[in-house]
C-alpha cells in the first residue's frame, strides 16, 4: 500500500467487517423471505411503528405475589447491604506496611513495582536509586513522594523516615550484605533478593546485623510462596507419589552481555558465580523443598565454551547431583547458553509429578501421573511477588518469623560452594550442616506469619 491513506489501519473497522461480513451475505440471501414475511403481516394485524410504543407498559410477570425480600427492595438509588466478599480483601491502607525498593533495574521495574498493585498488606512509599532522573520518573508513575527518594549516599537517613518499615534489596549480589546491614542499622526490616550473598561469612554478618537490631531478615525465594509449588509439596507430603526415588530439575536461560541485566551477571566479583548462582539456585531450592530433606552429598561438573568471552570469569553450564538421607537422588542442571527451559520432575514408587515451569513468573502447570492416569491440577495463579512481600509485612505487623529467613539463604550458599568444590576437585563432597525445616514449615503460605 503506497498511498498513505490506504496504509491507515482501523482495527475497530476491521473487527466490524470480520464480524458482520458473513451476516451481511446471509441477509442478502434471506432478504426476499423477510420481505415476504413483512408483507404477510397484514393478515395478522397492522405492523406497529416505534413511535407508537411511547408510554406503553408491558406486563411481564405471572401475576403472583413476589417474595417479601424482593418486594422490599426500593427502586430508588439507596444504599444496598454489603455483599459477600468473594475476592481477597486488602487491609486498610493505614495498616499496610511501607516499603522502600532499593535498585531500579529491569526486575524491579517490570516485576516488583507492579506487584504492589496486587499486594494486600504492603504499599510502596520510597525508592532508592543512583539515578535521580530515573527515580523521579518512576516515582511520578507510582505516587511516591519526592521526599522519599534516596540515593546510595544518603541511604542511611531512612532511619528518620517512619513511613518506611521494610526495604527490598534488589541489587547485584556483591551489594546485598552492605545494604542489608545498613538497613538493619537504620531500623528497617529487610527482604533481600537471592542469592543471599557472596559467601557464608557475608550471610552470617547479615543475619547478625538484623538480629542485633531486632529486625526481620527474609530472602526473596518467591517460588516458596507460589501456589503450584506449594501444591506440589503438599501432594508429595500426602503420599501421591509413594516413596521418592529420583528427581530432575533444570534451569536454563541465555545471558546477553549487551543488556544491563546480563552484564553484571558475567562479573564474578559482582555475581559470585555464573549460572549456578543465578538460576541453578532455583533447581537446588526446588530439590530441597520438594523432597523435604537436606542433601548430605554433592557431585558436580562444570562446562564453559572455551572461545566464548562471556565466560571469562564465570561458568556456563553446571550439572550436579544431590544425595539425600532417604536415598533419594536429584540431578540438577543450569546453563547460560541453552534455550530457555525451566522444569522439575519427581519420580516416586507410585507416580510422577511434573512442574513446568518450575520457577518462572507466570503460567505454571502441575501434572501428576499414576496408574489411574494423568491429571493436571487446576490452581489459580497469583502474583508470587505480592505474596512474598505480604508475607513479610504480616510477620512484621503480627509477629512470628518469615518462612524463608536468612538461615535458608545461607544454606543455599553453603551448598553451592560445595558444588563448586566438587566440580573443581572432581570428587563428591560430603555436606556438613545442621539446617533443617519441618514439613509444616515447607507448606506455609503467604498468609501464615508463624506467630
Amino acid at each position: 500500500m503506497s498511498d498513505s491513506s490506504d496504509a491507515t489501519f482501523d482495527p475497530s473497522r476491521r473487527r466490524f467487517l470480520q464480524g458482520s461480513g458473513g451476516a451481511l451475505l446471509a441477509m442478502g440471501a434471506v432478504g426476499p423471505a423477510m420481505a415476504q414475511s413483512a408483507g404477510d403481516a397484514g393478515t395478522q394485524g397492522a405492523a406497529l411503528s416505534s413511535a407508537e410504543l411511547g408510554g406503553e407498559t408491558f406486563e411481564l410477570g405471572n401475576g403472583t405475589q413476589p417474595p417479601e425480600e424482593v418486594s422490599a427492595v426500593s427502586p430508588s438509588a439507596r444504599g444496598r447491604p454489603m455483599p459477600e466478599i468473594e475476592q481477597r480483601y486488602p487491609v486498610e491502607p493505614k495498616r499496610r506496611l511501607g516499603w522502600a525498593v532499593v535498585g531500579l533495574g529491569d526486575f524491579a521495574l517490570n516485576q516488583i513495582l507492579p506487584a504492589f498493585g496486587e499486594s494486600e498488606h504492603s504499599r510502596l512509599v520510597a525508592l532508592v536509586s543512583g539515578d535521580r532522573d530515573k527515580a523521579q520518573q518512576v516515582a511520578s508513575r507510582y505516587g511516591v513522594d519526592e521526599e522519599n527518594l534516596y540515593d546510595y549516599d544518603n541511604y542511611d537517613s531512612m532511619a528518620d523516615n517512619d513511613e518506611i518499615d521494610i526495604v527490598f534489596i534488589i541489587l547485584p549480589v556483591n551489594m546485598h550484605a552492605e545494604y542489608t546491614i545498613r538497613a538493619a542499622k537504620a531500623g528497617k526490616h529487610v527482604l533481600c533478593e537471592k542469592p543471599m550473598a557472596m559467601d557464608e561469612q557475608e550471610c552470617q554478618a547479615m543475619i547478625d546485623a538484623c538480629r542485633e537490631n531486632d529486625r526481620q531478615l527474609m530472602i526473596a525465594y518467591r517460588e516458596q510462596y507460589e501456589p503450584h509449588n506449594l501444591e506440589a509439596i503438599r501432594q508429595i507430603q500426602d503420599g501421591a507419589l509413594g516413596e521418592l526415588r529420583l528427581m530432575t530439575l533444570n534451569a536454563g536461560s541465555p545471558v546477553d552481555p549487551e543488556e544491563p541485566r546480563g552484564q553484571w551477571r558475567l562479573r564474578k566479583e559482582m555475581a559470585g558465580g555464573g549460572s549456578l548462582y543465578d538460576i541453578g539456585i532455583y533447581a537446588l531450592q526446588a530439590a530441597r523443598y520438594l523432597s523435604g530433606e537436606e542433601p548430605i552429598e554433592v557431585s558436580a561438573m562444570i562446562s564453559s565454551p572455551e572461545d566464548d568471552p562471556r565466560f571469562a570469569e564465570v561458568e556456563d553450564s553446571v550439572t550436579f547431583q544431590l544425595r539425600f538421607p532417604s536415598g533419594l537422588l536429584a540431578t540438577c542442571t543450569s546453563s547460560f547458553t541453552t534455550a530457555q527451559h525451566n522444569m522439575a520432575s519427581v519420580f516416586g514408587t507410585d507416580g510422577t509429578l511434573t512442574l513446568e515451569p518450575m520457577s518462572d513468573y507466570y503460567q505454571h502447570e502441575l501434572r501428576i501421573l499414576t496408574d489411574e492416569g494423568e491429571k493436571s491440577l487446576d490452581i489459580q495463579e497469583i502474583s508470587q511477588f505480592a505474596a512474598e512481600m505480604d508475607h513479610l509485612s504480616q510477620v512484621v505487623r503480627e509477629g512470628g518469623s518469615p518462612k524463608t529467613p536468612g538461615e535458608e539463604g545461607m544454606q543455599d550458599i553453603h551448598l553451592m560452594r560445595a558444588i563448586y568444590a566438587s566440580a573443581t576437585s572432581g570428587r563428591p563432597v560430603r555436606i556438613e550442616s545442621d539446617y533443617r525445616r519441618s514439613a509444616e514449615e515447607l507448606v506455609r503460605t503467604s498468609d501464615d506469619h508463624g506467630g
